[in-house]
């Protein structure tokens, strides 16, 4: 077998798939009620005047999971720091797959209103909705730390990169199967049921992501932080004392990665396949095309991010967030089917230089008995801002006719991270009774590449 340090990606496969899994389920959950919300959610479960409003209902809908998300990080976290990065991965995986299932099942504001109960079905949807949102608020952290903490030194950023690739196997998987479902479908079908297609092939992914992490082991770092001291009773009351300061900077540190995306997907689908009038498949293939760019951008920003530091490649994607920002909108609307891809394109590829060392950088801000905890509240905190508020934001906008300067969310996404990234300190570590910081201790780093005791 090889070595660990000579061959460390072959020698951590598995590791390294179980950190994958969970985050393109996670994306892929999420991507299909986004499609779902911008295509078919709106008239199905929210009545309204007008396609516009149904869209905003059927958008606000999904922004509920990003406030749930903070309240699972809590919940997982806790857990994760006090019993493990590998159970909890486990649970959260099994609440969001469950979820997501459930999901497909839903009765239609039509089939309760025959019942004289219209209003369940909007609700019920917002419940589940509200446990897809739980249950990832501890997978994104689990499953960063899973990789992590498993990393041989100088490897911490191409080794995180595994989780954020996730991200656009999930993006490919969700829009591929309703590119596919259009295709076979007529509109009247792919209404009636074909939308619950891909809320039941979820069931295979989670399937796949729960055979994969039980067959893991607990992560080095965690294991012998453990060892040299009892977990923290309550991880989240440390983390809140001793580091309100990195929860602040890394919830800002997050929030460009969140806009771009989905003000690239969700927001852009719904406005290219409604006011800017393209075809569903069509709009759909170009996302498909453009989605290889986020997969592009984030190994490029995992290779730079080992050879500078993941934070000089936050603050490189951020000041391009801002960039972005200026054109996005007018690239959107351009009216040309090849700039829009463009337009796409550019945005997921730097998004991939905001997300891509996410997973390297996030655990330096905080130590490893309440790891777990610090950056799955960052992480989902800034998520509510990024890809909750951003996309609704912008809708508003479109509706009112501000639809071209909806890009600059963007720059203010981008000033906002910028901002986090540069005031953000890493964690300190403890060496006897002195305080030393990570920079001065690499000398004599922490078991685990990213990890402080």
């Amino acid at each position: 077998m090889p070595s660990f340090q000579q061959n460390p990606l072959r020698a951590n496969t598995r590791i390294l798939a179980a950190a994958l899994v969970g985050t393109a389920v996670e994306f892929y959950d999420f991507y299909i009620y986004a499609t779902a919300a911008a295509l078919v959610f709106g008239p199905l479960f929210f009545p309204a005047e007008s396609p516009a409003a149904q869209t905003l209902f059927a958008l606000m809908s999904f922004g509920i999971a990003f406030i749930a998300r903070p309240v699972g990080a809590v919940a997982f976290g806790h857990f994760g720091d006090r019993v493990g990065r590998k159970s909890t991965l486990v649970a959260s995986l099994m609440l969001m797959g469950a979820s997501t299932l459930l999901i497909a099942f839903l009765p239609t504001y039509t089939q309760m209103s025959a019942m004289g109960a219209g209003w369940v079905a909007p609700l019920l949807l917002c419940l589940l909705r509200f446990g897809q949102g739980f249950g990832l608020g501890g997978e994104w952290g689990g499953a960063a730390l899973l990789a992590v903490e498993n990393a041989p030194k100088g490897w911490e950023a191409r080794f995180g990169a595994a989780p954020q690739l996730g991200a656009p196997v999930g993006f490919l998987a969700a829009n591929g199967l309703f590119l596919l479902l259009g295709l076979g479908l007529s509109e009247q079908d792919f209404r009636d049921w074909g939308w619950r297609v891909p809320f039941l092939a979820s069931a295979v992914l989670v399937a796949i992501g729960l055979w994969v992490r039980l067959r893991i082991g607990e992560t080095r770092a965690f294991s012998e932080a453990m060892e040299r001291e009892a977990p923290p009773a309550v991880p989240l009351a440390r983390v809140l004392a001793h580091h309100p300061g990195s929860v602040l900077a890394g919830s800002a540190g997050v929030i460009a990665c969140f806009a771009i995306f989905y003000l690239a997907t969700a927001y852009a689908l719904a406005q290219g396949t409604g006011p800017l009038g393209y075809g569903r498949e069509t709009f759909l293939a170009v996302q498909l095309a453009a989605n290889c760019f986020l997969a592009i951008g984030i190994l490029l920003a995992a290779l730079h991010a080992d050879r500078a530091s993941p934070r000089r490649v936050l603050l490189i994607g951020a000041a391009a967030t801002v960039a972005l920002g200026l054109v996005f909108g007018s690239g959107l609307g351009a009216g040309s089917l090849w700039l829009v891809f463009a337009t796409l394109a550019a945005a997921l590829l730097v998004m991939g230089y905001t997300y891509g060392p996410l997973g390297a950088w996030l655990p330096t801000l905080f130590p490893v008995p309440v790891r777990y905890s610090g950056i799955s509240v960052a992480f989902n905190t800034g998520g509510i801002i990024g890809g909750a508020v951003t996309p609704v934001l912008a809708q508003t906008m479109a509706v009112a006719g501000w639809g071209a300067q909806a890009g600059l969310l963007l720059s203010a996404a981008g000033a906002v991270t910028l901002l986090g990234v540069i005031l953000a300190k890493p964690a300190r570590v403890q060496s006897g009774s002195r305080a030393v910081s990570r920079a001065s201790s690499r000398r004599r780093p922490w078991p685990g590449g990213a990890g402080d005791p």
